[in-house]
């Protein structure tokens, strides 16, 4: 039996998942919307467009979870998407009825699955759905540090000329403007960012890819960014349908780690088959630490609003 993902949510990031997921080949999709019509489209149009691209996945546009059953990941992209002059905290109280509903679908028809979560405010969604679903932590993600990251590395390249394939960057903490970039870790093949770039330059390149997400927002003015946030997040399905072990930057609930506790912020991990298999601690500078320590404070500020 060939590898089943679903996607919940078919607006501009679910329907942007779905097409790269289809495109894989390693899996059949499965894109619900509870908008009548819009998911079924978007699959047939996506159907139509695999010959051409060489694929044979299967994509299936539904309404019903009854289509989610047996499915090894779900994506959730569902909620409504940051308007100009909003902050993720404006969005909480909004996306938490349906977060609340879609985890609890997904708990009844794919207790076995991996959550990607990447509707905002996305840490608290997180923590959210490991609330309802009673999932463990290692199988409630967020993406988060892979976006802001991508986001770090396309700015850098673009200053220096380089590939952005020669470009790491390390992106922790929540996913928002307390997000907590670590530039000195940030390599150019191989020579620190620090050594490259004068430190009022190196800042301006961390201040634009902490407000990249807003940037967008401000320059579409009816909608969010898709694009960037669908390709992180189809990245993490890689990694954890074909147990790449990758060490990426992911939205996971800390017990301990980083001094942090029962909060979910972005931190390095390795994630495969298991989901999350394992949790690394960088080795931060005191002004490192108490940054991510204000950013997990963050984060519980944006929960305790949930009433949790």
């Amino acid at each position: 039996m060939r590898t089943r993902i679903s996607v919940i949510g078919a607006g501009m990031v679910g329907g942007s998942c779905a097409q790269r997921l289809a495109e894989r080949t390693y899996a059949d999709v499965v894109l619900l919307d509870v908008v009548e019509g819009l998911a079924r489209g978007k699959a047939l149009d996506i159907l139509q467009s695999l010959p051409v691209v060489g694929s044979d996945a299967r994509v299936l546009g539904t309404s019903s979870y009854e289509d989610v059953r047996g499915s090894e990941v779900v994506v959730v992209t569902s909620g409504v998407a940051r308007k100009p002059g909003m902050t993720r905290e404006d969005l909480v109280l909004m996306n938490k009825k349906v977060i609340s509903e879609v985890s609890e679908r997904i708990a009844h028809v794919a207790p076995d699955s991996i959550i990607v979560m990447v509707t905002n405010p996305l840490d608290a969604m997180v923590q959210l759905a490991l609330h309802v679903t009673g999932f463990p932590r290692t199988k409630v993600i967020g993406q988060s540090g892979i976006l802001d990251a991508a986001r770090l590395r396309t700015f850098i390249a673009a200053e220096l000329g380089v590939s952005v394939s020669s470009v790491t960057a390390y992106i922790l903490g929540g996913h928002g403007n307390t997000m907590v970039a670590l530039p000195r870790l940030s390599m150019v093949g191989g020579v620190p960012l620090t050594d490259l770039l004068p430190p009022e330059r190196v800042q301006a390149l961390v201040d634009r890819a902490v407000n990249g997400g807003a940037e967008i927002v401000q320059l579409l003015q009816s909608g969010s960014a898709y694009y960037a946030p669908a390709a992180a997040a189809v990245s993490m399905v890689d990694a954890i349908v074909l147990d790449r072990k990758e060490i990426v930057p992911c939205a996971v609930r800390l017990e301990g780690e980083y001094g942090i506790g029962g909060v979910v912020v972005g931190v390095m991990v390795q994630l495969g088959a298991a989901g999350v298999e394992q949790i690394l601690q960088l080795a931060l500078t005191d002004e490192e630490a108490a940054a991510l320590l204000r950013s997990a404070d963050s984060v519980r500020e944006t929960v305790s609003a949930m009433g949790y």
